[in-house]
């Protein structure tokens, strides 16, 4: 036994002190995903060693590097969990002519299962609906769509990388943008509300850093920062919504949120993880809608997953012209802007 918690809890140790490395390469940014995991096996790693105790520097050692390690994990997620202090308020009136709900549905390009993905878009009645890695079928299988969402803007592709934007509101100024790599869209465009408010949204899908896609997370961090100057340069509401490939406890989400000013709803009120839809232990909330100070939050939920590897998520917002006095946005610090800056220009 304990030749076993020494390994058990060097592993996990050694876990978090690769994600400590600042490089893009895939071994160090897939550390940044398994916050919870590593938190729950780092807790029965300290359990058992209190379990097994035994009075020697090794072991009293270990269990002081576990609880600090548990310690360190929890900080991480603490302002996910309910614990925490909301980042973006809830509405408390009903303004419907301010109001804009979005579906964020990564459906896997593989899966046949289109009516169920058009069921679950029916049940969730959004007024933008975001359909990602949808290739050419899933376009066509999707179009019936045209008979309620009066408005989209299609960019199916087989590469995985495919959107399908589908809008109840007037869209304009709509583009299809390639920021950094040339077969991986993004889509800009301003949505009009009821009350004929603009709001800017972007919507994105970088690569992950994983061996199949990409081995560095160097295009994907990238592409969120330059979103993330276009946020902040924006006079009107801003949303950026998507599969980022990343989790909402990463530094670079971070980063992103401290340099474009944006406010995240799932901050003090839960994981709300997306990914993976069949396995429940190894699941990240990889899907967000990350959102400017003028908006306040209606609701915010997970939907039913239609055979896809990632559940949809469903944000229903309010713009209040007084929602900024309540919101609090990280702020960058000096190393963040030189870091940002550094990312943008990396090749």
């Amino acid at each position: 036994m304990n030749l076993f918690l020494i390994i058990f809890s060097a592993v996990l140790v050694l876990c978090s002190l690769l994600s400590l490395v600042k490089h893009d390469y895939w071994t160090f940014r897939v550390f940044d995903y398994p916050r919870l995991q590593l938190l729950l096996l780092s807790v029965i790693c300290l359990v058992l060693l209190v379990i097994y105790f035994e009075s020697s520097a090794l072991h009293w050692g270990l269990t002081t590097t576990m609880s600090l390690h548990v310690c360190y994990l929890f900080s991480l997620i603490f302002p996910f969990t309910i614990l925490s202090r909301k980042q973006v308020m809830e509405t408390r009136q009903d303004l419907p002519d301010q109001s804009i709900s979005l579906m964020i549905s990564n459906v896997f390009e593989d899966n046949t299962n289109s009516k169920g993905c058009l069921a679950e878009v029916r049940k969730a009645d959004p007024d933008v609906l975001l359909l990602l890695e949808t290739n050419d079928r899933w376009d066509q299988e999707t179009r019936e769509l045209e008979q309620h969402y009066a408005h989209h803007i299609r960019v199916p592709m087989e590469n995985t990388y495919g959107m399908l934007m589908y809008s109840k509101l007037p869209l304009t100024d709509s583009s299809v943008e390639f920021m950094v790599e040339d077969d991986i869209p993004s889509i800009h465009t301003k949505v009009i509300l009821k009350n004929g408010m603009e709001v800017q949204l972007y919507a994105v899908h970088p690569t992950p850093p994983v061996p199949q896609e990409n081995v560095r997370s160097t295009e994907r961090d990238k592409e969120l920062l330059l979103v993330a100057d276009l946020a902040k340069a924006s006079e009107i509401p801003v949303i950026v919504m998507g599969d980022l490939n990343d989790v909402a406890w990463s530094h670079t989400t971070t980063l992103f949120l401290k340099m474009s000013g944006l406010l995240d709803p799932r901050r003090g009120r839960g994981f709300y993880n997306t990914f993976h839809a069949h396995h429940s232990f190894m699941r990240f909330p990889l899907d967000h809608a990350f959102i400017s100070e003028d908006f306040k939050l209606k609701q915010l939920k997970r939907l039913s997953n239609f055979d896809s590897d990632h559940f949809p998520m469903f944000v229903s917002l309010q713009y209040e012209a007084s929602a900024a006095h309540h919101h609090e946005p990280l702020q960058p610090a000096a190393e963040d802007i030189q870091e940002a800056q550094e990312k943008k220009t990396k090749d």
